[in-house]
């Protein structure tokens, strides 16, 4: 039997892999710091920062497929480096007694391409689309430490391997470092109960420009495809929905779910930071009128990740050529995956 262990269980990825393996007949073990609780998910709470106790954690833990979708944010990119792949070392040297894993996937993104925040779309990068042929950037990055990590645990222990490349991925957590469709969200909600304008906070060429992204549902069939696929063993993949899009045109798509106007574009870019700064009394009162789940907008909002995506001074498209000739096909239009998104946080009492 197949047996998950699913790194970063209670994010948007994790979350929406554990549901996608548990209604695949997969044993799944859900490792985060707070795992919670959920119908036919064994919980391991461990903090992968920490060696023994990731040890100790894995203790009689016994995965055939490792999915690795978590990562820990700090102050600078060399910080990043030496956490993360710290955290991925811990998890694969904890694993390494019981011998059980066949495959490691390691969830990490278009930064491949783009380079890290801190010189994110600067300098000499590759042309779009993005390919995986296309080598590392010569710049620090946290996504290439991880990698390395898997790659040399993978030569020691004889597990395959597979690393996916999402653009900005869109599904529903609480407490998530980078989820742009909840930012999005109470943003509007926000405009709605207050009349502001639903301003485009980011930069002309993402306006203008041609752009793609990635449901969380489509990267947990990617993830189950590649690790369960002999072709697909050993490789590095992109990951997006499929289709392509221009925010000229989905941001009024968003705003006419919400109910709202979206306010011209001028070209300015007016960063959701600024724009919401104030915001978290005005969310607590929006919360007790309709009595809502969250009343810590801070919980539910990543506005300096949606910014560092919007404000990008350069077209981002993705190819998923690699994929779709080893037989992944599967097809996600964008706009319903905000739809389907802002349904749930509705239907979960996040939003009004």
């Amino acid at each position: 039997m197949n047996h998950a262990l699913v790194v970063g269980a209670s994010g948007i990825i994790g979350s929406a892999l554990t549901e996608l393996l548990v209604a695949n007949g997969w044993k799944v073990s859900a490792l985060a710091r707070r795992p919670g609780a959920r119908d036919g998910v064994t919980p391991i709470a461990a903090d992968l920062t920490d060696a023994d106790a990731t040890r100790a954690a894995l203790e009689g833990v016994t995965p055939t497929h490792v999915f690795i979708a978590t990562w820990a944010r700090q102050a600078n990119e060399l910080e990043n480096i030496r956490v993360n792949s710290a955290m991925v070392r811990h998890l694969l040297d904890g694993l390494r007694p019981a011998g059980s894993v066949k495959h490691v996937a390691l969830v990490t993104g278009l930064k491949h391409y783009l380079g890290p925040f801190e010189a994110y779309g600067k300098g000499v990068l590759p042309e779009t689309p993005f390919r995986e042929e296309q080598g590392r950037l010569d710049v620090d990055n946290f996504y290439y430490a991880q990698e390395d990590e898997v790659f040399t645990a993978a030569k020691r222990d004889g597990f395959h391997w597979s690393v996916h490349r999402p653009h900005t991925v869109i599904g529903v957590a609480v407490g998530n470092a980078m989820n742009m469709a909840t930012t999005l969200a109470v943003y509007a909600s926000i405009c709605k109960a207050t009349g502001r304008p639903f301003r485009f906070p980011g930069s002309a060429a993402q306006w203008r420009s041609l752009t793609d992204m990635t449901d969380a549902r489509q990267l947990a069939r990617h993830l189950l495809w590649a690790s369960t696929t002999p072709a697909a063993a050993d490789e590095a993949f992109n990951v997006v929905n499929g289709d392509v899009f221009r925010w000229s045109w989905m941001w009024s798509r968003i705003a006419a779910w919400f109910g709202i106007e979206a306010a011209p574009f001028d070209g300015t870019v007016v960063p959701l930071e600024r724009q919401m700064e104030a915001d978290a009394p005005v969310w607590e009162r929006i919360v007790a009128e309709h009595g809502l789940a969250e009343p810590d907008m801070h919980r539910l909002v990543s506005a300096w990740h949606s910014d560092a995506d919007l404000g990008r001074p350069i077209e981002v498209v993705t190819d998923m050529s690699k994929s779709r000739r080893m037989g992944f096909l599967d097809y996600q239009p964008t706009d319903d995956a905000f739809f389907d998104a802002f349904a749930r946080l509705r239907a979960e009492r996040f939003i009004p």
